[in-house]
């Protein structure tokens, strides 16, 4: 009996710890489920919106050789194996994006798509997270539901652009500023200086876009603590995967049975694990609120935009 009632012991802390029990709930609300169709649609809108952003801004884009590398870094580090670096194991040439344009038919069919995934995407997000918060789906004429989501899809792209372009200007100044004290900037400590400020960049960025989805796109009533403690934690773990995503994605796609849909898998893994990670920060946030003993069920008051 007393080992019995130790293991019960043990079983009990386990499961009353916060991780275990937001685990716990994200399998309840069939949160993985949600979250593998919400990357489902993720990697077509992704194709679709880079597709699209580079034929509309190719020309510029073109003329500027430092925004060129910085964004094809970014997207890079963002999106581990979809950008070829000339290894051949990427999903996108980034030759045949600056070549793309927008006034053809390819144009226009990715610009048909880029709407209807982007769309599509936010409104599985929603439901996903609204999920999380045993909340039923937005009640709003369709529409108007659409068009907010279109404006919603516009704000979050030039979001990304200001990142890319905030990067460029970052790493520049820090430069100028190492150059300035005498400091080479090709040596180690000015390349893991570089790496810093744009992981600290892309940590900003994330925890706000993840706060502004947990709250406009879903139109939950958040309390300001938990939802940035939640965005926060969450940007964090995005952080990681970009970090280790390389490696990660390396290894789960190195059967050889797979190797001609390698790319395509490790996309999908990618995508997947992202999604996993908005849907458990919404576990989160419910969770904390539930022992803070503070109700999330209220929705935001419908509007037209």
């Amino acid at each position: 009996m007393g080992v019995k009632v130790r293991v019960a012991s043990v079983i009990t802390r386990i499961e009353r710890l916060k991780l275990v029990r937001v685990l716990r709930w994200q399998v309840e609300r069939r949160g993985q489920l949600l979250a593998a169709g919400l990357s489902y649609q993720a990697i077509f809108a992704v194709f679709a919106a880079i597709w699209v952003g580079f034929a509309v801004a190719g020309a510029i884009i073109r003329t500027h050789p430092t925004l060129e590398s910085a964004l094809f870094r970014f997207l890079a580090t963002n999106v581990p194996g979809l950008i070829d670096d000339g290894s051949g194991k990427g999903a996108i040439d980034p030759k045949q994006l600056l070549e793309a344009g927008i006034l053809n038919w390819t144009g226009a069919i990715a610009a048909g798509a880029l709407l209807l995934t982007a769309l599509g995407w936010l409104a599985s997000g929603r439901e996903a997270v609204r999920s999380m918060f045993e909340l039923p789906p937005v009640e709003r004429n369709f529409f108007l539901l659409k068009l907010r989501d279109v404006v919603l899809a516009t704000v979050f792209a030039a979001a990304f652009i200001a990142s890319a372009v905030l990067t460029v200007i970052s790493t520049t100044a820090l430069h100028a500023v190492l150059g300035a004290l005498g400091v080479d900037t090709s040596s180690i400590v000015a390349v893991w200086l570089a790496r810093a400020v744009g992981l600290a960049i892309l940590l900003a960025l994330d925890t706000v876009v993840l706060a502004l989805f947990l709250r406009l796109v879903s139109e939950i009533r958040i309390p300001s603590r938990f939802l940035w403690r939640g965005a926060l934690l969450g940007a964090l773990a995005i952080g990681v995967l970009k970090v280790l995503g390389s490696s990660l994605l390396g290894g789960a796609t190195r059967n050889p049975l797979l190797a001609s849909f390698a790319v395509i898998i490790g996309l999908l893994i990618w995508f997947n694990l992202v999604s996993q990670v908005i849907v458990l920060t919404a576990a989160w946030i419910e969770v904390s609120a539930r022992d803070a003993g503070v109700t999330l069920r209220r929705p935001v008051e419908a509007r037209a935009l």
